[in-house]
């Protein structure tokens, strides 16, 4: 395909996870049960969070907004990506893949800084007990999720707006098996040096800022727990945090890897197989991590069965 304007296009080509016929069909299995154990898990757990009186505290108020933007990120990505496998042509209109990377940003963005917030959230609950109804009131828990969406709005908006603004020019291919800002980037014609630091300066904020926010929590939660005197007290307050825990090594320690790599070693390759595993697979993993490791979310979706069973029984 030779140098050609495409300021005014109407659709790009995704290249896909892979361009061999032969794993079309297992990929798409694979992904396809990904995915709806994704949905299912992160529907559930907004579903208990809401409907079970037991979880209206703050530590699940988060997790519900948790759940949300796990689903959303996923379902930004994830359909689309399981159309291509089945599709002779992997293509995206224009428009499509404007929305798609809104969409991605948006709820990216703003799981980051909910995983800051819960932090917070165990951080009081740890050190100052006595205070953790008074300090994490419900207005509080709305300001801390509702500044995060208002933020990653804001900036989904800006950057998208931005790239699409700009002209494309050469192939209309797109390195990836979604709309993301570098492969993108790749694609423009036009000055690309204010948007390449636009990004630049958002994604270093807002992965420090909510990654030295998590560590501040976590080593005065650690610090607390250490000064206890008893192995019992420090299992339980461990264990209190010990989910949420999980899910920010693995999460940010993705993101690390990804954006942090040495520039010898960075390939589009790579950050596909990063990209599949925070896009699909955390928001798999962490509804598991949640429910397997909380009997809270254990009893409560045993009652929330217990009355679906009921309600089919009596009918």
């Amino acid at each position: 395909m030779g140098k050609h304007n495409l300021t005014g296009l109407n659709q790009f080509i995704l290249m896909g996870i892979t361009d061999r016929p032969e794993l079309q069909a297992p990929l798409f299995g694979l992904f396809l049960i990904i995915y709806m154990i994704s949905v299912v898990g992160n529907l559930g757990t907004i579903i208990l969070t809401k409907m079970d009186s037991r979880l209206q505290t703050p530590m699940y108020f988060f997790l519900g907004h948790l759940a949300i933007t796990d689903l959303g990120y996923s379902t930004a990505v994830g359909p689309k990506m399981l159309v291509n496998f089945v599709v002779g042509e992997n293509t995206i209109s224009y428009c499509f893949c404007a929305i798609q990377l809104a969409f991605f940003l948006l709820f990216i963005i703003s799981e980051l800084f909910i995983l800051s917030a819960m932090s917070y959230d165990r951080y009081v609950a740890i050190c100052n007990p006595l205070c953790y109804t008074i300090i994490m009131s419900r207005g509080v828990c709305s300001v801390l999720v509702a500044i995060p969406y208002l933020y990653s709005t804001f900036v989904s908006l800006l950057i998208t707006i931005k790239i699409f603004n700009l002209s494309f020019c050469g192939h209309n291919v797109i390195r990836h098996f979604y709309c993301d800002c570098l492969p993108l980037l790749s694609l423009l014609c036009s000055n690309t040096h204010e948007i390449i630091l636009v990004i630049f300066i958002l994604s270093a904020f807002d992965l420090i800022s909510s990654l030295l926010i998590v560590l501040v929590s976590y080593i005065l939660i650690i610090a607390s727990i250490l000064r206890l005197s008893s192995a019992e007290g420090r299992h339980k307050a461990f264990s209190t945090c010990g989910s949420h825990l999980t899910v920010v090594v693995v999460f940010y320690g993705t993101l690390i890897f990804m954006y942090l790599q040495p520039k010898s070693s960075h390939s589009f390759d790579t950050d596909k197989v990063a990209s599949i595993f925070y896009t699909l697979v955390i928001p798999m993993l962490n509804p598991m991590i949640y429910s397997l490791r909380n009997r809270d979310v254990k009893y409560a979706l045993h009652r929330a069965l217990g009355r679906l069973c009921n309600t089919f029984c009596q009918s």
